[in-house]
């Protein structure tokens, strides 16, 4: 998918509003984690010579996204690490509720390479939608600033 295409950012008075688009979930949430870094920094400048591998559980589908880009966002608060490239290679349904499975691959924040944009300070709920059609999975929420 294009990166034109991957995401959108939404006009909103106060926070960064995305839109991230996928032709799977899958595909959708790793384009949600891209803009997710872009409104951050550019990503395209972010080297992918480190990979973390990460599983994420929840109850939900909604919950899974929160969880997904939160544990994204502490590993970049803690590890000052940026990334770049996310490819899910597991999502599913389990008896619990929902279980992803992804490698990530980036580099540690660097001030004389890494243009400094906005801060993120949470993931919300607030406005969440999981937009299913049969060719386009759409994922909208917004991240506080």
């Amino acid at each position: 998918m294009e990166k034109a295409k991957k995401f959108e950012f939404m006009e909103h008075t106060a926070d960064v509003y995305i839109a991230a688009h996928g032709a799977t979930l899958a595909e959708a949430f790793e384009n949600a984690a891209l803009a997710m870094f872009e409104v951050m920094t550019d990503a395209s400048k972010v080297a992918a010579n480190a990979e973390d591998s990460l599983t994420v559980e929840a109850e939900d589908e909604y919950a899974l996204l929160y969880s997904w880009l939160e544990t994204l966002l502490v590993k970049f608060e803690i590890n000052s690490m940026l990334y770049s490239q996310f490819k899910i290679s597991s999502l599913e349904e389990t008896a619990e509720g929902f279980k992803l499975t992804a490698t990530v691959r980036g580099e540690k924040f660097n001030a004389a390479k890494h243009t400094q944009k906005v801060a993120v300070k949470a993931v919300t709920y607030h406005r969440m939608e999981i937009i299913k059609t049969l060719d386009k999975v759409t994922l909208e929420f917004i991240l506080d600033i």
